[in-house]
């Protein structure tokens, strides 16, 4: 979307111009024991991680990192891990707005796709697809965000309540 200004240059744009897989596996370490029935469901611990690079000027590789592990006890019964990357074009936007276009918006447009390539494995693997809850990206940032400034300060991260 762009719109011209008075000054005939062209409004602010965010564009996709690549999505893919940078790496993606999936174990099942016990199977095919593993794919028994059991009499509940495994503990599943979720990670996810965003990460930037500037290509140019207004390209970016947005990189979205998610890890899903499912516990039986102190056994592995699946683990997946996927970094799902998009390049990105942010033209005409002020610089204070960069960071959370690349840490919130650019992860917000690929998760959909993280998400169904994460259930599409585990169901591959022999599991019920896991649907990944959607994620607040920008909780995340600031969360990063606070961490980073308190660093920076030599401070311990500040309570938010």
């Amino acid at each position: 979307m762009s719109e011209d200004n008075s000054n005939g240059a062209a409004g602010p744009s965010l564009n996709i111009l690549a999505q893919y897989i940078k790496d993606l596996s999936f174990e099942n370490p016990g199977a095919p024991l593993s794919l028994q029935a059991r009499d509940r469901a495994p503990s599943i611990n979720i990670s996810v991680n965003v990460n930037a690079n500037a290509l140019s000027e207004s390209d970016f590789d947005v990189v979205l990192s998610l890890n899903a592990e499912a516990t039986d006890g102190d056994k592995t019964v699946f683990n997946v891990e996927l970094v799902y990357g998009g390049v990105f074009r942010l033209a005409g936007f002020p610089q204070e707005h960069m960071l959370p276009l690349l840490f919130i918006e650019c992860p917000r447009l690929l998760f959909p796709f993280a998400r169904q390539i994460v259930a599409d494995a585990t169901r591959n693997g022999g599991f019920p697809p896991l649907m990944i809850d959607p994620i607040d990206f920008a909780q995340m940032f600031s969360q990063r965000f606070a961490e980073e400034q308190a660093k920076a300060d030599g401070q311990a991260p500040a309570n938010l309540n």
